[in-house]
C-alpha cells in the first residue's frame, strides 16, 4: 500500500503516477474520500465511547431517584456506540479496499507507457554471427538435456524434464548464483513454495495478475511464482534491526505460473513454462537506502550475466508494465539468436515501502520509533537462462561450449550431440 502521508501531502504525485501507469487517477480521489470518512467515523466512535464512560460514572454516583433516568440514557448511548463502531468498521473496510486498489507510486524518471515503452540504457556484448542457428530446444534434445515429450506425458503441456548435463547445467548455474549471493552478504534460504492468502496478497500478486497463480482450494494455499513471495512474508509482523545495514536473502525454489492467456506465445521449449527453478535475491532496508540497493542488485545481476558470457541489454521498464508493487524495475534481456531479439533473463524491482506496509514489516529509526521498511527483489538465475546459454554458445557441429565459470560445476567444457 502507498504511504498515506504521501496521499495527504501530495495527492497530485499519486495521480500522476496512476496516469503514467495507464491506471485510473480517480482512485486517488476515492481513497482521499475514504480516508476522510474513516477518520470521521473513528472520531465519532471515540466521542461516543467517551460519553458512555462519563455516563457510567454518573450512574455510579447517582441517587436512587436519578438512577433510572441515567440508566435509560446509558442504554440509549450504548446503542449509539454499537452503531458507531459498526460504521467505523465499515469505513475501515472501505478505506482498505480503496487503499489496496492503488498501485505503488513510481519513482521520478520512470518512463510512462506500457510494455513497448521501455528505455534501453545499456547494451553489453555483440550478438554472435551464426549461420542457420538451432533453437534451444533442438539443441537441448540433440544433446540429451531437455525432454519435453515425456514432460507432457507425465504432467501436460509446458512441463519438461532436464536430464543429464541439462540438469547439471542448471544446478551449476544456480550454485554459481548462490556463491555470488553469499559472497555479497546474502543469507541463502530454501523457502516453502505454498503460502497463505495474506502473504500472497501482501506482496501485491493477487491483483491484475491473479489468474497467473495456482491456488489449492481445499487448503486455501497458493503456489508461488517466485520466492520473493515467501521471503517478503518471512519478516511479516516483525520489527527488524537494520542498524548494521540491509538484510539480504537469496531464495532458491521451484516456481509455478499458470501462464494464462499466453497460448501460442513462446510455447516451444522452456521459455514460458508452468514450472521452473529460480534463485531470487530479496532485500529489506531503510527507505532512504532503497535506490542505492536497487543499483547494487542490478550490479550483481550483471555479474551473473558476465559469468555466462551472453550479450544483453538493460532496460528501464515503463510504468504501465511494472506490476502494482514496483516503483521502478530494471530488466536484463539476453540476445536469443533464433529469435533475433533480446528476451528477459532478470528483473529487479524497488518496491519501496509498498509490500512492507501491507505485511507490517518495520524497523526502528535513530530515535527508536518504528518505521515501515522498504523491500526489493532481483533475479540471480532461472531455468530460462539455459535458453541463452545454449543458443549463444552453439557451434556449427551442433555442440555447445560451456561458459568457463560453469565448467567446474558441469564437469565438461563442451557438450556434444548424442550419437
Amino acid at each position: 500500500m502507498i504511504d498515506p502521508k504521501v496521499l495527504r501531502e501530495n495527492p497530485d504525485a499519486v495521480r500522476a503516477s496512476q496516469r503514467a501507469r495507464g491506471e485510473d487517477p480517480g482512485l486517488v480521489d476515492a481513497l482521499t474520500e475514504a480516508d476522510a470518512a474513516r477518520r470521521a467515523a473513528i472520531s465519532a466512535a471515540d466521542n461516543l465511547r467517551a460519553e458512555q464512560k462519563a455516563a457510567s460514572k454518573l450512574v455510579g454516583k447517582a441517587s436512587p431517584e436519578e438512577r433510572p433516568g441515567l440508566l435509560a440514557a446509558a442504554k440509549d448511548l450504548a446503542e449509539k456506540v454499537k452503531a458507531a463502531e459498526a460504521a467505523q468498521s465499515d469505513a475501515e473496510s472501505a478505506y482498505t479496499a480503496a487503499h489496496t486498489a492503488i498501485s505503488n507510486v513510481i519513482i521520478d524518471g520512470v518512463p510512462a507507457g506500457g510494455e513497448d515503452d521501455f528505455v534501453v540504457f545499456d547494451t553489453v556484448g555483440t550478438p554472435p554471427e551464426l549461420d542457420d542457428p538451432k533453437d534451444h530446444l533442438e539443441l537441448g534434445e540433440a544433446l540429451g538435456l531437455i525432454d519435453m515429450e515425456r514432460g507432457a506425458k507425465v504432467s501436460g503441456s509446458r512441463f519438461y524434464f532436464l536430464t543429464g548435463f541439462g540438469a547439471l547445467l542448471q544446478l551449476g548455474l544456480f550454485q554459481l548464483a548462490v556463491r555470488t549471493a553469499t559472497e555479497n552478504g546474502f543469507t541463502l534460504v530454501i523457502p516453502p513454495v505454498l503460502v497463505r492468502p495474506e502473504i500472497m496478497r501482501g506482496t501485491g500478486f493477487l491483483g491484475a495478475h491473479a489468474d497467473e497463480i495456482y491456488h489449492l482450494d481445499e487448503d486455501d494455499l497458493y503456489l508461488v511464482g517466485t520466492s520473493e513471495v515467501p521471503l517478503a512474508g518471512y519478516h511479516s509482523d516483525e520489527i527488524l534491526d537494520l542498524s548494521a545495514g540491509p538484510l539480504r536473502y537469496a531464495g532458491w525454489s521451484s516456481c509455478f505460473r499458470r501462464e494464462a492467456g499466453s497460448y501460442g506465445k513462446d510455447t516451444r521449449g522452456i521459455i514460458r513454462v508452468h514450472q521452473f527453478d529460480k534463485v531470487e535475491g530479496f532485500v529489506y532496508c531503510r527507505p532512504e537506502d532503497a535506490e542505492a540497493e536497487h543499483e547494487r542488485l542490478l550490479g550483481w545481476q550483471r555479474q551473473m550475466l558476465a559469468h555466462i558470457e551472453v550479450p544483453y541489454r538493460v532496460i528501464d521498464i515503463a510504468a504501465g508494465d511494472l506490476g502494482s508493487s514496483a516503483a521502478r524495475k530494471y530488466d536484463c534481456e539476453a540476445w536469443v539468436p533464433t529469435q533475433q531479439t533480446y528476451r528477459e533473463l532478470t528483473s529487479t524491482s524497488n518496491c519501496t515501502t509498498f509490500q512492507a506496509r501491507r505485511l507490517a514489516v518495520r524497523y526502528r529509526d535513530e530515535n527508536g520509533k518504528p518505521q515501515t521498511a522498504a523491500t526489493l527483489n532481483g533475479t540471480l538465475a532461472t531455468t530460462r537462462w539455459l535458453v541463452a546459454i545454449l543458443e549463444n554458445h552453439q557451434q556449427p557441429d551442433g555442440s555447445v561450449r560451456i561458459p568457463d565459470a560453469l565448467v567446474p560445476y558441469v564437469g565438461v567444457d563442451v557438450l556434444t550431440p548424442k550419437s
